[in-house]
């Protein structure tokens, strides 16, 4: 069998997880995820919408939506980024976990709060859930500018760290950490792993833009809710 070419996250151990690695982030390796069991994807449109999902989609029908939620067994969520946090979380009591796609547009538009909504809508409780928050474009690698700034408000200033002339370093994973937070939920781990800055392993719509090199490359993560035995 060949390596595992991904990350887990602690406070997620016990739960079927994953961010894939690797400049392909192989679908096949998804097996790994949970085992033999369907996967769920969506349309994702930097938008606020989650959806509750009980089965899979087919390819031409995939809703559009930004986080899926589902409290039925023996199936994989799945969502693909390249820069963008992507988060999984998972309240293990009640039996409901959610994958979350979130750049800047979905944090500050409310995707968290949809998810954290829909999850609690099936039975979990914001204390128990648990989120952990992968690989991102990290602030070092972020350069945003004043008109980007000013869409947020002064309470988020401490994600903004001045740059050059007119520009900011924007603090996209500890954002959503934050929004997280606010949320109430009660564990959240971030791998603070920079997606521009680690060629080798990530994808990077940005870094790919700055190269001049074709930006279709994406990875995946998933979180399973298995079948019971």
């Amino acid at each position: 069998m060949a390596e595992w070419t991904g990350l887990i996250a602690s406070d997620l151990i016990g739960v079927p997880h994953g961010f894939l690695t690797g400049p392909q982030s192989d679908r096949a390796e998804l097996h790994r995820i949970g085992g033999d069991l369907p996967t769920v994807l969506v349309k994702q449109v930097h938008s606020p919408r989650a959806i509750y999902v009980d089965a899979p989609f087919e390819a031409e029908a995939r809703p559009e939506a930004d986080a899926l939620v589902t409290d039925k067994a023996g199936l994989r969520l799945a969502i693909v980024t390249a820069d963008c946090a992507p988060v999984l979380l998972a309240d293990e009591d009640a039996g409901v976990v959610a994958a979350a796609h979130a750049g800047w547009r979905g944090a500050h538009g409310g995707v968290i709060e949809a998810t954290l909504a829909e999850m609690t809508r099936l039975g979990a409780k914001p204390e128990r859930i648990v989120a952990a928050i992968g690989p991102a474009i990290a602030q070092d690698s972020y350069e945003v500018d004043a008109g980007f700034r000013d869409q947020f408000t002064g309470e988020d200033e401490r994600f903004f760290r001045p740059g050059r002339e007119g520009h900011y370093q924007f603090d996209l994973d500890s954002y959503v950490a934050w929004r997280l937070a606010m949320a109430g939920v009660g564990m959240t781990d971030s791998l603070g792993i920079d997606t521009y800055a680690n060629s080798a392993d990530f994808h990077s719509y940005r870094r790919a833009t700055h190269l001049g090199e074709p930006t279709e490359g994406r990875q995946i993560s998933a979180i399973a809710l298995p079948a019971s035995e």
